[in-house]
């Protein structure tokens, strides 16, 4: 009996593991940030990322939210990590890139273009992308994965990811923000936990009404990320980026809000919409530099790598979904 429950529990654990390592794997190398070469930073990285993830999942879960809920606090989680972790929000020299230059908020000692492209980039891809995967795969999309003492660990091992990530960061860097600004920063997490609360206690209406194929939605939510990727890459005036970039947000936002509240509307989709911005990740790697040293060989080799187990696993978990719904 006991190996029975033993086996039992690690099964239904096995899907927080996966999460775990699979949002840093898609955050820094299949971004293209990271190249092959440096894979063991993945260990230092997932109590981070992955620490982050399965804890999102696990309080939205237990408390019977849906994605919006994931969505606004993987928000909060982007806003930890880069005004508290890295401070790159606040750094006007962050990696030697001078990232606040372009659209400089003067009183916050922000860059709007900044702000909103790493915060989009930590909400979309960092955290709910990976857990739509992980969740479309499993049996228990909607259930919780852990028991009280595995939720303990997890986010033990999240508050040592902050401070081991945290001490990098001061290490390479010396750039502290001002009280004020991290003062700002723990209120805007604060106000998000508690509009993710906020939604997730209302639920979602459901309307009678069909939605597009699972097919066009994927391909909207690659165009749509798409766009916002090259936005980024292409448009040098600061304020007319972040403009676009806000446009893209809100319409990507609308789209899928209304579509999702029909009762038409399955895992397929969200699985769909989150396999378009996997894609465009993958794509987007080429072209992307990494902040490691790496011949372009190895980058390419890389990038070929990523994209290929991005695939795979888009495909596996939509076969995975597939039978599952069937079944």
């Amino acid at each position: 009996m006991t190996d029975t429950t033993d086996v039992s529990v690690m099964k239904r654990t096995l899907p927080a593991l996966g999460l775990f390592f699979l949002a840093p794997l898609v955050a820094e190398f299949l971004l293209g940030n990271i190249p092959i070469s440096q894979i063991f930073a993945l260990l230092f990285l997932a109590p981070l990322y992955g620490g982050g993830a399965v804890l999102i999942r696990e309080v939205v879960r237990r408390r019977g939210w849906g994605y919006p809920s994931v969505m606004i606090l993987a928000l909060a989680y982007g806003v930890l990590e880069e005004g508290v972790t890295t401070q790159s929000l606040f750094n006007p020299n962050y990696a030697d890139l001078r990232l606040l230059d372009q659209g400089h908020i003067s009183a916050l000692g922000m860059g709007a273009p900044w702000t909103l492209f790493v915060l989009a980039l930590h909400t979309v891809w960092s955290i709910t992308v990976p857990i739509v995967l992980v969740e479309s795969a499993s049996r228990r999309p909607r259930e919780p994965w852990l028991g009280k003492i595995g939720l303990w660990v997890y986010g033990a091992i999240f508050a040592a990811g902050i401070v081991a990530n945290t001490e990098f960061a001061l290490s390479s860097d010396s750039f502290v923000a001002s009280p004020a600004q991290f003062a700002g920063t723990g209120i805007a997490i604060v106000v998000l936990i508690a509009i993710a609360a906020r939604v997730g206690s209302r639920g979602q209406r459901r309307t009678a009404g069909t939605v597009p194929s699972a097919w066009l939605v994927g391909a909207a939510g690659l165009v749509l990320s798409s766009a916002f990727m090259l936005v980024n890459d292409l448009v040098k005036n600061g304020w007319l980026q972040a403009g676009l970039m806000a446009a893209l947000d809100v319409l990507a936002v609308i789209v899928v809000v209304r579509w999702s509240r029909r009762t038409g509307w399955t895992q397929l989709h969200s699985l769909a919409v989150a396999g378009g911005a996997l894609l465009t990740y993958a794509w987007h790697a080429f072209p992307e530099d990494p902040v490691m040293d790496a011949s372009r060989t190895i980058d390419l080799i890389g990038n070929v790598v990523f994209a290929l187990i991005a695939v795979v696993l888009l495909v596996g978990a939509t076969i995975r979904r597939d039978k599952l719904s069937d079944s």
